[in-house]
């Protein structure tokens, strides 16, 4: 049922104390702003416009990391209903409709305390970005990096996609990531089976099957969690991380 929507306490105050700024990160994870960041790792699908309107915010802003349809398929509906606006890759352009901002890679756009910078991140689409607020260290990874994986390759090569996520692997190690999809255990078990004596990575996957099991989405994870468990970034170069990509298409 679109119309519920539950909150923890705590969020749900926090909601409350902003000044009604929000903003859509494709696959309905949202980022709530007023005087302060709130950042919300989970949404119903199918959810977005009534969680908005339940919460008296005000959408201004929609981010697009890339252009396949369950990522952008609500962008006009809330585009038209609030007034908001679309903000995607330059490159983008022709794939993307009705995009009001443009955006370039290493650019740093800001409105008020809404800050973030753009990573050019290649490889699952030619003009796949991932938003990097830098202040609150966190980063709004689409399909390039998953919890325990990373995006299929349809656009670009293994190169791009190792390249891809070598940007994403300096990133500050408490750098909480939010992700496209609730890929997580299928991801665990997959990395179990190639690194199966990694005391991190059984840690996590329990920690993975406690929260699944309580309804808990396992948005975010971390930079650090990843660099400790994920097998993707974990790969010592191109060869290693391309045989890897291999096998998981074919898992």
């Amino acid at each position: 049922m679109i119309d519920n929507i539950s909150l923890p306490p705590k969020l749900s105050k926090e909601i409350e104390s902003t000044s009604g700024f929000l903003e859509v990160q494709a696959n309905s994870k949202i980022i709530s702003t007023g005087q302060q960041m709130t950042f919300i790792p989970f949404i119903k699908k199918g959810c977005v416009r009534v969680f908005i309107e339940n919460n008296d915010l005000n959408l201004r802003y929609i981010l697009n990391t890339h252009h396949h349809g369950d990522h952008i398929g609500g962008n006009n509906i809330l585009k038209n209903k609030f007034n908001a606006k679309i903000l995607a890759f330059e490159d983008d352009k022709d794939r993307i409709p009705s995009i009001d901002i443009l955006l370039k890679d290493n650019q740093v756009w800001k409105d008020g305390i809404f800050e973030f910078k753009v990573i050019h991140v290649p490889g699952h689409t030619s003009g796949h970005i991932c938003f990097y607020f830098f202040n609150e260290k966190t980063v709004f990874t689409g399909d390039t990096l998953f919890s325990l994986g990373c995006g299929r390759i349809f656009e670009g090569s293994y190169e791009d996609m190792f390249n891809s996520l070598l940007k994403l692997k300096v990133l500050p190690p408490e750098t909480n990531i939010y992700f496209g999809h609730e890929y997580t255990l299928s991801n665990a078990i997959f990395c179990q089976k190639f690194d199966q004596n990694n005391s991190e990575l059984n840690k996590k996957i329990l920690d993975i099957k406690k929260k699944l099991d309580n309804g808990i989405p396992t948005v975010p994870s971390t930079i650090k969690d990843e660099l400790n468990c994920n097998i993707f970034l974990r790969a010592k170069n191109q060869e290693e991380f391309s045989k890897l990509r291999d096998l998981k298409d074919n898992f």
